[in-house]
């Protein structure tokens, strides 16, 4: 199989992937089934453009390495993702948007999550580009990228695992989660899963100019911040915060970081 191929074959089963979660939307009218096939599509999309053969040449250490945490990562937010999902009523976000689209939701749901098939496929580039890097295994950067992803990994469980903890205890109310890593940061779930895409791309980085175009996996680290931080993460759900908890999320946003990590400011 050749690059081209290989990317039409990528492209076109994210498509085929994301349709699907557009059917279990609109089957069980249940929106957190699309970011748990979004993030299954992506482990599957990063694994086989991780060990698929190119001319014939089949995967070598570090492809296996990258493929396993690329499904690894995915498979743990996708369980994670399903396990809340079930028997819970529809994600906000995507509330906000079947009220702003009205009778059209379906149809522009459909485009929507066809953009994120897109945006899928851009994020598994550069997990290609870690795992075809051409400099002999292992080296630094594999050392360091692999450490930054076991981080990544284990710091979203952990925040995940620290969130269902105090709404299990809690219950419904006011009070906002300020244990753990959420001390440190507003959406640290969002900072690990951000920071996993930074180990790919030191992964994919080359010092001895045989693999320029590794450097092009920092594109992911960006466009996820982009996302995460300034479109569908961070905003819509900081708006919920605010309407569902009041004063308590306000007091929160005062004094915790936003998305990166950091001691909190003074009240």
């Amino acid at each position: 199989m050749n690059v081209s191929l290989l990317f039409v074959a990528t492209a076109c089963g994210l498509s085929a992937l994301m349709a699907f979660a557009w059917l279990l939307q609109r089957k069980t009218g249940q929106s957190g089934w699309i970011d748990a096939t979004w993030s299954f599509a992506i482990g599957a999309a990063g694994a086989f453009l991780s060990l698929a053969p190119i001319d014939g040449e089949g995967p070598g250490a570090r492809q296996y390495i990258v493929a396993a945490f690329a499904v690894a990562g995915a498979a743990r937010l996708g369980l994670h993702i399903v396990a809340r999902s079930i028997n819970a009523g529809e994600d906000p976000r995507y509330h906000e948007l079947a009220l702003e689209w009205g009778a059209d939701f379906p149809r522009r749901l459909f485009g929507f999550l066809q953009i994120q098939a897109a945006c899928a496929f851009l994020l598994s580039l550069a997990v290609f580009l870690a795992a075809r890097n051409p400099i002999a295994f292992p080296a630094l950067t594999d050392f360091a990228g692999v450490a930054i992803l076991v981080a990544a990994i284990a710091g979203e469980a952990w925040s995940d695992a620290t969130l269902a903890r105090f709404r299990a205890t809690q219950g419904p109310g006011k009070s906002v989660c300020r244990s753990g890593p959420w001390a440190w940061s507003r959406h640290p779930n969002y900072f690990f899963q951000w920071l996993s895409w930074v180990g790919f791309a030191v992964i994919a980085m080359n010092g001895t100019g045989a693999w320029p175009q590794g450097w092009l996996a920092l594109l992911a680290p960006a466009f996820m911040y982009w996302l995460l931080a300034h479109v569908s993460g961070v905003p819509p759900l900081e708006k919920y915060m605010l309407a569902s908890r009041g004063a308590a999320f306000r007091a929160y946003q005062a004094q915790v970081n936003v998305f990166f990590p950091g001691p909190q400011k003074r009240a």
